[in-house]
């Protein structure tokens, strides 16, 4: 169960509501879209049956290596960090190649036994320079050449069909599991981007899955007056309100509040159709941590900003606060007896409401608990509000033009 609240005035009237159901319905019926139906695809099907095949137990498989960057890896990574402590989790370790840093290189791999990995190669495009460079890192350093059935039978690929990666897998029959070429990469933790990694963990996939098609299909339904008036006010108060901050209140988190500044940032920082350069600036922090940092700027800094609250009413890891005094600290007995997590929730209400006091515009998103449906639930919230404040901003969601521009300069340094 998630509860939701807006704690500021929407602005915004039915027809303008209406308008944004329509669009984000026209970009699903007419296929160039396509996250909003990997809830229902038949993908989840195929890797079970790949996984009963392969059988990774009997193979002594211990380690997950996702090889892939940005929208290849942080859904999966923020899905493990929010499940990681539930029983669904078994006991292989997940393990990212992602930055090239050689000392994070180093670090991940070398303790790392090829026999008793896996590697999951993903690259949309199936060309990305950090993912390729990762690769061949692997096959020299394993001595596992392309060809051989060392490489073959300890990979697998996810990108798009007809990608160069799609063509090497098929070249040297290792398994691979397309994307839609209508879900960009940011979007695609519910394809087999992330759905391979995390079924490999033990996840419950379709409980995910099925958390992200009860608020797609409520959505649908014109269920989420809510959902379409923050857009509205996110994207309308964009020059008033440039930054958007994400609170989110438990640790476990911090890898959500990741996957939110891609989602958000790549999606919504665009040139509109007038030429003006538009979007919101995302900003992920934990609580109670930054209470310890962030909270100032937000108490007392410019009032350029938005505030969405995150909490948990039940972690399920009942850890209490001893009756203990410690000597000359006797003031802080006030907790004594209580759970860790009602201080917890009880800093992240003191927090909102001294935010609130300010004047500034707060929403309130609370999960019964972290399970795999409510996380599936919450990665479609905000795939949806990312897509409700490009069409009220009016810029393509779904391009990334910025970020190919990088690409293509760094390819002509090493040109010259």
């Amino acid at each position: 169960m998630i509860k939701r609240e807006l704690f500021f005035k929407p602005e915004v009237d039915e027809k303008v509501v209406n308008e944004a159901y329509d669009a984000l319905r026209e970009e699903m019926e007419s296929g160039r879209v396509g996250y909003y139906l990997l809830p229902e695809s038949d993908m989840l099907m195929r890797i079970e049956a790949f996984i009963d095949d392969y059988d990774f137990d009997a193979k002594g498989i211990k380690n997950i290596v996702v090889i892939g960057i940005g929208g290849s890896s942080l859904g999966t990574k923020a899905v493990d960090s929010l499940l990681r402590h539930t029983p669904s989790r078994n006991g292989r370790k997940l393990v990212f190649l992602e930055n090239v840093d050689p000392v994070e290189i180093e670090n991940n791999l070398k303790d790392l036994v090829f026999e008793e990995s896996f590697f999951i190669m993903i690259s949309k495009s199936g060309s990305t320079i950090e993912t390729t460079s990762h690769v061949k890192h692997l096959v020299a350093r394993y001595d596992a050449p392309v060809e051989s059935e060392k490489f073959r039978s300890h990979f697998a690929f996810v990108t798009d069909e007809g990608s160069p990666l799609d063509a090497f897998g098929k070249a040297c029959d290792v398994p691979v599991f397309h994307i839609p070429h209508n879900v960009g990469g940011r979007f695609s933790v519910l394809s087999a981007v992330g759905l391979l990694p995390l079924t490999l963990l033990g996840y419950d996939s379709r409980a995910l899955l099925a958390g992200a098609k009860a608020l797609k299909d409520s959505f649908f339904d014109r269920n989420e007056e809510l959902l379409v008036q923050k857009g509205h006010y996110y994207a309308t108060h964009s020059k008033e309100y440039p930054i958007n901050v994400l609170f989110s209140y438990g640790s476990a988190f911090a890898e959500l509040n990741a996957w939110y500044v891609q989602l958000w940032g790549e999606s919504l920082g665009k040139i509109d159709a007038q030429g003006n350069h538009v979007g919101m600036t995302p900003v992920g922090i934990i609580g109670s941590i930054d209470q310890h940092s962030f909270l100032q700027l937000l108490i007392e800094g410019p009032r350029d900003k938005t505030v969405t609250m995150i909490k948990v009413d039940d972690f399920e890891t009942p850890v209490t606060i001893p009756d203990v005094s410690l000597p000359n600290l006797e003031k802080t007995d006030y907790i004594n007896g209580h759970t860790f997590q009602e201080l917890l929730n009880a800093q992240c209400d003191a927090t909102m409401e001294s935010i609130m006091k300010q004047g500034i515009p707060v929403d309130k998103i609370k999960m019964g608990k972290l399970d795999e449906y409510n996380t599936g639930y919450m990665i479609m919230y905000y795939e949806l509000l990312t897509s409700l404040c490009g069409h009220f901003l009016g810029v393509d969601t779904y391009n990334q033009p910025g970020v190919e521009l990088g690409k293509q300069i760094l390819k002509e340094k090493f040109a010259k």
